[in-house]
């Protein structure tokens, strides 16, 4: 881990970092469409509508505890700069205890956040009740499920991103198999859903802690007086709950979007629906630069290199820059098309053709929030980012009524670049002294 040098900081490097995320991201929409198939085949309506909630239901439970992820990163990054294997070790076994107590919360807790859920997602009784049968049963991989936030930044703070693809690979491997037995086979229905996410959430688990062996191989991963030492837990809640707030916000913006959009009408609604979709490929399409950026940064700070961490920045902000400028030249030739695919509505294609230029700016503008965050959080400096993102939330909030009211459908998607580039431009500024905090730490 920590001991061994780190290689040259090279282009090779960050790919090497970078692609493995990249490949991981594009498996993730696989098993959304086989989740939604194998359920089609029941011949109703009301268990698509009922896996479709409760997966929305759960996935925004456990994205509260995201911030294990991005804290994670940072922090056994700049341990792994600094050479101190057996901090890189303790952050591992923090992680896990926070993600065992955190999931043992949930399920403690599942009767009021389920019903909280359903408050804020209103469903048919149906459905609501095909809902809570699968929610009552995938609950119990909670822990799992937040484990792997840590696990994933841990690896990627080591520059493994080969291992998250093959934990990704797998643990979605056995969700469709297990889809197939459960539901085609077997006729399990909705809990057959859960049955198997819950047992490829624990067998992604164990993979992923086998390929953190490393770590169990020292003796600090179960040193208490280091785990549990006050000055480093205080710096990790300081972190995550700077993470917390900062995604908090971010959630809300993006709510507001689709609460707005929905005030245009169902064709405009339909249309925003998909043209998101491209987002979410931009999203993919940068995470990986970005990871490489939370790692290589982390560990220039951590070893206060002050030069290694500005190249680590530049290096990776390059290649995002690369996939930002083939994924807008992308949108502008084959958009069309790739909304052709989408629906076969022509009101709603046409609407969303109508906005297409949008999509074209959105990796372009999306670059800087984008890479900056990854340089953040692998500098650790939270604040920082909790800071510019109450800001740049404060601009949308202040645009976002006289844009619509003046453009309609067209302010809302400048309203969401304005923000994207409002978050691009207050980190940029707070980027020289983030670097002169490299050799002052």
């Amino acid at each position: 881990m920590a001991d061994t040098a780190p290689a040259p900081l090279s282009h090779r490097r960050v790919l090497s970092i970078a692609l493995p995320i990249v490949l991981s991201n594009a498996t993730v929409p696989i098993l959304g469409l086989v989740d939604t198939g194998v359920v089609g085949q029941l011949g109703m309506p009301a268990p698509i509508g009922a896996v479709g909630i409760g997966a929305v239901i759960l996935t925004a439970i456990y994205w509260i505890f995201g911030f294990l992820r991005m804290g994670t990163v940072g922090l056994t990054s700049q341990a792994i700069g600094a050479g101190d294997g057996r901090e890189v070790s303790a952050l591992l076994s923090r992680a896990l205890l926070i993600a065992a107590l955190g999931g043992l919360a949930l399920i403690a807790l599942q009767g009021p956040l389920f019903l909280g859920g359903f408050a804020l997602s209103p469903a048919s009784p149906e459905v609501e009740a095909l809902a809570r049968q699968y929610m009552a049963l995938r609950i119990w991989s909670a822990p799992a499920a937040i484990a792997m936030y840590g696990i994933t930044g841990w690896l990627i703070a080591q520059e493994r991103t080969r291992a998250v693809l093959v934990i990704q690979v797998v643990m979605n491997g056995i969700n469709i198999g297990l889809d197939l037995l459960f539901v085609l086979h077997l006729d399990l229905g909705v809990q057959g859903v859960a049955a198997a996410t819950l047992i490829a959430e624990w067998g992604g688990l164990a993979l992923g802690l086998w390929f953190c062996r490393d770590a169990f191989a020292r003796r600090a991963w179960r040193d208490a007086a280091r785990i549990f030492d006050a000055v480093r837990l205080r710096r990790m809640a300081a972190v995550s709950s700077d993470i917390l707030i900062r995604s908090v916000l971010l959630e809300a913006v993006i709510v507001s979007f689709l609460f707005f959009g929905a005030d245009f009408g169902d064709v405009t609604l339909a249309a925003n629906q998909i043209l998101l979709q491209f987002l979410h490929v931009t999203s993919f399409g940068l995470d990986g630069f970005a990871f490489a950026a939370e790692t290589l940064v982390g560990q220039a700070l951590g070893a206060r290199d002050r030069a290694a961490l500005r190249r680590s920045a530049q290096l990776a902000s390059l290649w995002g820059a690369v996939v930002s400028v083939l994924l807008a030249l992308s949108f502008v030739l084959f958009g069309g098309l790739i909304v052709d695919l989408m629906t076969t509505a022509p009101e709603v294609r046409q609407a969303a053709r109508g906005y297409l230029y949008w999509m074209a700016l959105a990796p372009l503008v999306g670059l800087a929030p984008y890479m900056l965050d990854g340089i953040f959080i692998g500098a650790t400096q939270t604040r920082d980012m909790r800071d510019m993102m109450v800001l740049s939330a404060a601009v949308y909030g202040a645009l976002i009524w006289p844009l619509t009211a003046t453009l309609g459908n067209h302010g809302l998607w400048a309203g969401l670049l304005i923000f994207f580039a409002a978050r691009g431009i207050t980190l940029g500024l707070r980027y020289p002294a983030l670097e002169a905090r490299t050799e002052g730490r």
